[in-house]
């Protein structure tokens, strides 16, 4: 496994967890009391700031890690060399061109429930689920471009 797959692999499971998470949370409070806009916007912060957050340390822990089993393997204090090269960048385009696509099928069946006569916090609450969703098709996307070859 390369060093973007597993870059990508570790952002691909922590919006798995995340949207899990906001699914979950979303569900109870439709089910319980309602959708109160003041919990809904609490969720919302919640679940954009833990997005960021944990892709920025995930990153950030998957490349202390690879450096030390790099170093552990060659038995060399010379640090990896992390190189992205053409065809990385071409896989990273074409994984971002199909999340905006998704995101943008995403954001049209969210005004689309506005349009209907559902309440504004649900339309809100569907454009902040496809933004991770596509996200997670994004990186989907990626990792099935490296594991087919390119």
């Amino acid at each position: 496994m390369s060093y973007e797959e597993k870059n990508i692999t570790v952002s691909l499971s922590s919006s798995i967890f995340i949207l899990g998470y906001f699914v979950v949370k979303w569900l109870q409070m439709f089910q319980g009391e309602g959708l109160i806009a003041s919990r809904i916007y609490s969720l919302w912060a919640t679940v954009i700031i833990a997005t960021i957050v944990v892709n920025i340390a995930g990153s950030i822990l998957t490349n202390i890690v690879m450096s030390i089993v790099h170093a552990i393997k060659t038995q060399s204090e010379d640090p990896e060399q992390f190189i992205t090269d053409e065809r990385d960048k071409l896989i990273s385009l074409k994984g971002s061109k199909i999340s905006y696509i998704v995101f943008s099928i995403g954001v049209l069946i969210s005004m689309l429930t506005f349009v209907v006569g559902q309440p504004p916090l649900i339309m809100f609450s569907l454009i902040i689920f496809f933004s991770i969703f596509s996200e997670i098709i994004g990186s989907l996307t990626q990792v099935v471009i490296y594991r087919r070859g390119f």
